[in-house]
């Protein structure tokens, strides 16, 4: 039996292989620090998480 047939591979590589802890998203990911929280959910938590936003 071929591996196409068989089971689903998970993804390892590239920019589908994480998504976001909150959402799930995989496009605009901030990995920096093993955050790995979408752009969106970022700035929503930035500020709990003790980041502040400069000019």
């Amino acid at each position: 039996m071929s591996e196409k047939a068989g089971k689903e591979r998970t993804k390892v590589f590239g920019r589908g292989a994480h998504e976001c802890k909150l959402c799930g998203r995989k496009q605009g990911l901030v990995r920096r620090y093993s955050i790995y929280f979408c752009r969106q959910c970022f700035r929503e938590w930035a500020s709990k998480l003790g980041f502040k936003k400069l000019n």
